[in-house]
């Protein structure tokens, strides 16, 4: 009974999480911190949700723990992929900085350098 319980809360914690992860997406200026919102949202939703299942289904709980560490693995490396790609490709981060300096980029850049 308490695992039933346990299982529903879980869910819904995952669900909620999972709805503030794609609101984070919309609400974000930029590719990176996209990233950031959709990934830290999205792995404690994912695995909340698929953890429920594991306590509400009692005979698939091993394979959602399997599926659940696979996740929780796979989603930040995955999302490191995609930023460093994006970088790496052109796309900078959004700053408010009004001097416009990359402080991501591994050289400083100076204007007279051009």
């Amino acid at each position: 009974m308490i695992l039933t319980y346990l299982g529903y809360v879980l869910t819904s914690i995952g669900v909620i999480f999972l709805f503030l992860g794609a609101l984070g997406i919309f609400r974000m200026p930029d590719i990176f911190t996209r990233l950031q919102a959709g990934t830290k949202a999205t792995t404690l939703g994912a695995l909340g949700t698929i953890l429920g299942v594991g306590l509400l289904q009692p005979e698939w709980f091993w394979k959602t723990l399997i599926i659940a560490i696979f996740f929780a693995i796979s989603n930040p490396i995955s999302s490191h992929a995609l930023a460093r790609g994006s970088y790496k490709i052109g796309h900078k981060p959004y700053m408010n900085d009004p001097n416009g300096i990359d402080t991501y980029s591994e050289v400083p850049q100076n204007e007279g350098d051009e």
